[in-house]
């Protein structure tokens, strides 16, 4: 977890509602480098496959409004899947300007639990094929690790295949 400079721990809006769920978890702080706020380069640091990190993009429908999705960090996004998913016709990522001010989080450190609002999450399929699977804790530098099953259930999320092949 992050330290404040007495080394007392500092809790994320994510770790906190986590912690309040009751739900296990653990997390990996890793140092930031600010030229490559890359998911791959995330994973690295924290020592796990890139297909076990996923990454939380937020989305808007033409019909459906804001959604969020998780997947691994080294895959893309198949905009028509992720639209069928949706239940949407068009389907695309909402300007980097407006992550603060939709999410309440930055790039970078966009976590899929605790945003301003409770949007519709959809975890890519392949997260069911592991025992932990790391998601940002809400902050540049820390990821929090947890089972799938545990955040799906915590932003009521629904499993869907999100990636091009």
């Amino acid at each position: 977890m992050a330290k404040k400079k007495n080394d007392t721990m500092v809790k994320t809006n994510a770790m906190r509602i986590v912690e309040s769920a009751k739900v296990p978890f653990r997390t990996k702080e890793y140092e930031v480098d600010e030229e490559n706020l890359s998911g791959t380069h995330a994973a690295q640091m924290i020592g796990m496959p890139c297909e076990q990190v996923f990454k939380t993009l937020v989305l808007k429908g033409e019909r459906t409004g804001y959604f969020v999705c998780c997947i691994p960090v080294d895959r893309e996004l198949d905009l028509k899947k992720v639209a069928k998913a949706a239940g949407d016709k068009k389907t695309e990522m909402i300007p980097m300007k407006d992550l603060l001010s939709v999410t309440g989080y930055i790039r970078g450190g966009c976590s899929p639990i605790g945003m301003k609002k409770k949007f519709p999450t959809y975890l890519d399929e392949t997260a069911q094929l592991f025992d932990e699977i790391a998601v940002s804790a809400g902050k540049r530098g820390e990821q929090i690790l947890i089972h799938p099953e545990d955040l799906k259930r915590l932003v009521e999320g629904t499993y869907a295949d999100l990636v091009r092949e």
